[in-house]
């Protein structure tokens, strides 16, 4: 893993504590970040200018002294004695080293924290060292998101596929072998792309018609010729926990007038804020910049109307990488971007009593601007992007 010691502990002097604790299993993506670790169960990692882990038993033992690189690995009764459990065997090993500050993360588990507490061990709550430390993706985090990018987009386009192979029956549905075309079908048609390529699908969107009026709603049910298909596709690639990203709208049949212009202003909006995008800018100018273009048209953005429910809806993007959702975010109130970051740019237009269009790009930060690691194109058609994805 990319961690850095002397950076990090660097950061402990800045939020004025001695040590950072997280107590959690590999899934979470600060834990798998400091410990480079992928354990089922929770486990304690210290990191006091090394890291040390700490587990419930010695079945991770040797896999973890493999694997992760910690400085010392240990079990919970080999700090603190039989029965013992997590917090306290933190707490003795506090002790024994001379902390008596740690910041923990906000979800940090009570207990641990009531064990740190009664040993009278000062908690900063909510500090996060890494989180800065992890928005910029070092050469092999890049070369991991990118891995699962190129899965993510043969995924999205077996999806496609089907929707293109489909027919459509004498009531509009649209139909696959002589079966309804449903989300739930499509939505298979890319788990199994994404399994077959090591991935991990993460609730799939696949939307159609009104359905894509919401933009988180994952959809079900049959799809219909001329609606709007929103296919949004976040899986994690499995040996590395790193994620990707990307969304894709397409019709079977022939879309309705205002459906090809909010898809052609949408496509226009992604462009200008990928323009937009290069080190020392906001993510506040790269959303701006999206919400420009949508504004010019006469639609509605959070920023003319913050309770709207029509038009632009959310913000540009965020930051991929461990989590599907991490620093930076491209909103209103985001920060500087930098050099290594990975960020969507992803604005759509929705209509819940019509449906939704959405185009969502992986970009990320480069020295002098930005490099767009997706590759599908941006069609409607269905039979369009099949064509122009060969």
């Amino acid at each position: 893993m990319p961690l850095d010691p002397d950076a990090l502990a660097a950061r402990l002097d800045e939020h004025d504590v001695d040590a950072i604790a997280v107590d959690a299993d590999g899934d979470d993506p600060t834990q798998f970040y400091l410990s480079a670790f992928d354990a089922p169960d929770p486990f304690v990692t210290l990191f006091d200018g090394a890291v040390t882990l700490v587990f419930d038993r010695g079945l991770e033992l040797g896999r973890a002294r493999r694997e992760s690189g910690a400085a010392a690995v240990h079990t919970v009764d080999s700090i603190a004695g039989e029965d013992a459990d997590r917090g306290t065997a933190l707490a003795t090993l506090c002790d024994q080293r001379e902390i008596q500050s740690v910041g923990v993360g906000s979800r940090f588990p009570i207990a641990t924290a009531d064990a740190l507490r009664s040993a009278e061990i000062d908690l900063a709550v909510g500090v996060d060292p890494i989180a800065g430390q992890r928005a910029i993706k070092g050469p092999d985090e890049r070369d991991a998101i990118a891995r699962a990018q190129r899965a993510t987009e043969r995924a999205i386009a077996a999806g496609v596929a089907a929707i293109h192979e489909a027919a459509i029956d004498a009531s509009g549905r649209l139909a696959l072998d002589g079966d309804p075309l449903t989300s739930e079908r499509v939505r298979a048609a890319i788990h199994v792309e994404l399994v077959r390529a090591g991935c991990t699908p993460t609730d799939t969107i696949v939307a159609g018609g009104p359905q894509a009026g919401d933009p988180h709603e994952r959809g079900s049910g049959p799809l219909r010729a001329g609606d709007p298909i929103v296919i949004d596709v976040f899986p994690r690639d499995d040996a590395s926990h790193y994620h990707a990203d990307t969304t894709r709208t397409v019709v079977r049949g022939e879309p309705s007038d205002r459906i090809q212009e909010w898809h052609a202003l949408v496509d226009e909006a992604r462009a200008a804020a990928i323009e937009a995008i290069e080190p020392g800018v906001s993510g506040a100018a790269v959303h701006a910049a999206a919400s420009d273009v949508i504004e010019a048209a006469g639609i509605a953005t959070l920023r003319t109307d913050p309770e709207t429910e029509v038009g632009f809806t959310h913000s540009t993007g965020h930051g991929v990488g461990l989590a599907v959702h991490e620093a930076p975010r491209i909103a209103p109130d985001a920060d500087t971007l930098e050099a290594g970051q990975v960020v969507t740019v992803e604005p759509g237009v929705y209509d819940p009593s019509i449906g939704g269009v959405r185009i969502e790009d992986l970009v990320v930060v480069t020295e002098d601007g930005c490099r767009n690691l997706t590759a599908l194109p941006t069609a409607l058609s269905a039979s369009q992007f099949v064509d122009q994805n060969h």
